[in-house]
């Protein structure tokens, strides 16, 4: 079922909207798209949309806690920007041919460390896609490489209480959960949390609530699905577009959904009847979310 309040907020006809991420000082919403690269900010009082544009597909982002900054994983690597004068410093060269792979979805540790997966995208002739691995990164230990690979990285999130890692194989339409050591940021024991069926869609983004509940983004399903803490489904929520993206808690009390969007991957008729495709909805689902932690640096 639809949800009564959903409303489009912002008409950006992004290729693939991702990455919604609240600015709690700031009250304004950070995004990407993906495909025409640039990160935004949103500002929900005024309506106003700034835009960083980038020189190359970016994949994910987090905000920095403490700088006017945020940390972009280009095609071409992980790099600082500032959001001040636009400037962009490189972090760290890409750990795989870029021809080949780019970095896709990110998130933050409770120790602010940066976690993004990496796929298979190649810019020349495809070929067989083949899974490539998930990545932490500290400024001062650079990327390291973790013991889980996929061929599209998504839903990455943690648990309320901080000892649960959630990453989803988007190609396996599967949500999987893991152990997590925060102390030496390692995951381990992987199985099963929430398969979604083939004829449905894939998991995408996610978001955690703070009852602990898992809501994933079902692309191609028009819909977010909200899992309990064991893997059961709870409800779903339908979107007036086929393929939403990432969710994100936001507003002053934390209790505004954020969705992000995609246009990229519809034929024509799906264009001309999903015309707010690529953009920006929100509605109230009745529960509060948990803070999204930035980047330590």
């Amino acid at each position: 079922m639809q949800h009564p309040d959903i409303e489009l907020v912002l008409d950006a006809r992004a290729a693939i909207a991702e990455s919604p991420t609240w600015s709690i000082p700031e009250q304004a919403l950070y995004w990407i798209d993906v495909k025409a690269p640039a990160l935004y900010r949103f500002e929900p009082s005024t309506g106003a949309n700034r835009a960083w544009k980038l020189p190359d597909e970016i994949g994910c982002f987090a905000l920095y806690e403490n700088e006017r900054a945020a940390l972009v994983a280009l095609r071409s690597g992980l790099y600082r920007l500032d959001l001040d004068h636009g400037g962009l410093s490189r972090l760290a060269e890409p750990p795989y041919n870029p021809l080949r792979f780019r970095f896709n979805e990110g998130a933050c540790d409770g120790e602010g460390r940066f976690w993004t997966g990496t796929m298979y995208a190649p810019k020349e002739e495809p070929g067989q896609p083949e899974p490539s691995p998930l990545f932490s990164y500290t400024g001062a230990g650079g990327l390291v490489q973790q013991p889980d690979a996929c061929l599209t990285p998504n839903g990455m999130c943690w648990s309320k209480e901080g000892d649960s890692f959630f990453f989803a194989h988007s190609k396996e339409h599967s949500i999987y959960q893991f152990d997590f050591d925060a102390k030496r940021g390692r995951i381990s024991n992987r199985r099963d949390f929430a398969r979604i069926s083939e004829s449905l869609g894939v998991p995408d983004g996610c978001a955690m609530d703070a009852e602990g509940f898992y809501w994933s983004a079902i692309h191609g399903g028009g819909r977010l699905i909200r899992y309990s803490p064991d893997g059961e489904v709870d409800r779903e929520v339908r979107i007036p577009v086929s393929q939403p993206t990432m969710c994100a808690f936001g507003g002053p009390n934390l209790d505004t959904m954020y969705v992000t969007t995609a246009r990229s991957g519809l034929n024509v008729l799906r264009k001309l009847t999903e015309r707010h495709a690529g953009g920006l909805f929100r509605f109230h689902p009745g529960v509060l979310g948990l803070p999204r932690r930035g980047f330590a640096g």
